[in-house]
């Protein structure tokens, strides 16, 4: 049997969507204190991604979330999280796999983490895969009347601005 060398970059990479997962755990258990927000870059064309077709056409291949104030049903899954969110006054619930996140980072102390690519077509198929049978999740992510939920409207940013240079 041989014995296949350690990939670090895949190491790093499920460290740091562990710190995002266990942020966005705490945040669905406890909430955000005082200015504390998350801005969250994914790519919204890899299986997977949860969203509604107008949403999808609207960001075809990659989307900063914003999640602060405005935002509902938070659930963290050991390969993705969901998420209610308010897009123009129509409320949608997105799924989005740890795979397709390119940035994850909290503004209000100066962090940010940058999730190198890779890995994700096996990720990604699984979690299709997964999906495909009977999703509830999909069905989740179809349009809910604004009026059930919280008013406002979720802000998609670019994340350029906080960059270092």
């Amino acid at each position: 049997m041989q014995v296949e060398p350690i990939d670090y970059l895949e190491l790093t990479r499920k460290a740091l969507r562990g710190v995002m997962s266990d942020s966005l755990s705490h945040a669905a258990e406890n909430g955000l204190v005082g200015e504390q927000h998350f801005y969250i870059t994914f790519r919204t064309n890899l299986r997977g991604v949860v969203m509604p077709d107008w949403l999808q056409e609207q960001y075809p291949e990659e989307m900063t979330i914003v999640v602060q104030h405005e935002y509902w049903d938070l659930a963290v899954m050991p390969d993705r999280f969901s998420i209610g969110l308010s897009f123009n006054n129509r409320s949608v619930t997105l799924v989005v796999p740890f795979a397709s996140v390119k940035t994850f980072a909290d503004p209000s102390v100066n962090f940010q983490l940058d999730i190198p690519p890779g890995g994700l077509d096996q990720e990604t198929d699984a979690i299709g895969a997964a999906q495909s049978d009977g999703d509830e999740e999909a069905e989740a992510a179809d349009e809910t009347p604004a009026s059930e939920k919280p008013d406002g409207e979720a802000t998609v940013v670019s994340l350029d601005a906080f960059r270092k240079k």
